[in-house]
């Protein structure tokens, strides 16, 4: 949004003709000065921000910060819109933010994936990190939320070392939990619940229909993060995490 603003300003344009080099470099220590600033009062020495946002503009905060490094945590995509519909089932009086309710099932799912949506504008931008460089590639690193909840202390070593962050012990059984989000803001359709301890979760039973359409409209994504899933049987019962 501020590059945005600051580009349609007629007289930032104005400078840029007049003395491009140091009102650009103007430009991009005031918009470090904005980053750091923001985290200033922070103590420790590593700042977890975890706007999904920071993902469609890595090349700008590369820029900003060329030390940042992003995590991206991902899901069977199945279970991602399973789990939507179902807390929508739970919360059928409500409607989305976008107005998806008075669709069906497999219209809601469509929906859901288009590139505007809540799970199609954040695919979106895992699908362009394929497009790249190298050097931009290696500050990203894909946490699959399967193994998070299978071996969690393995995953979490794993996050550690890539972050170039001493050893540190979590204990799946105690976790710290934070006062939560505000989900009314979302019609309480994406819950933001934690939970003290990290458990295995039920699968989410998903029309065959549904399935069909997004292991189709995401086959890149499933050849990159899961080759070798299974495709599960709709209408299985399961208990929310």
């Amino acid at each position: 949004m501020a590059r945005r603003t600051i580009s349609d300003d007629t007289f930032m344009l104005s400078q840029l003709d007049v003395q491009f080099d140091t009102t650009y470099g103007h430009l991009k220590t005031a918009m470090q000065g904005f980053l750091y600033g923001w985290y200033a009062h922070c103590e420790k020495p590593v700042v977890v921000d975890k706007n999904r946002a920071w993902l469609h503009c890595i090349e700008l905060l590369l820029e900003l910060d060329p030390e940042a490094k992003i995590l991206v945590s991902i899901r069977d995509l199945t279970q991602v819109y399973g789990s939507i519909e179902h807390q929508h089932q739970k919360t059928i009086l409500l409607d989305f933010t976008d107005h998806l309710a008075d669709f069906d099932r497999l219209g809601r799912a469509d929906q859901l994936f288009a590139k505007d949506k809540a799970i199609g504008a954040p695919l979106s931008s895992i699908q362009a990190v394929q497009d790249l460089p190298q050097a931009v590639k290696d500050r990203i690193f894909f946490v699959r939320f399967e193994d998070l909840i299978a071996q969690p202390v393995e995953t979490m070593e794993s996050i550690y070392q890539w972050l170039g962050l001493a050893a540190h012990r979590i204990d799946p059984k105690s976790l710290k939990v934070r006062p939560h989000e505000s989900d009314s803001h979302f019609r309480k359709k994406y819950l933001h619940l934690q939970q003290s301890e990290i458990k295995a979760v039920r699968l989410h039973g998903i029309p065959v229909r549904v399935q069909d359409l997004i292991k189709k409209a995401c086959a890149w994504y499933y050849e990159w993060f899961y080759p070798n899933i299974t495709v599960q049987p709709p209408n299985k019962p399961r208990d929310e995490e």
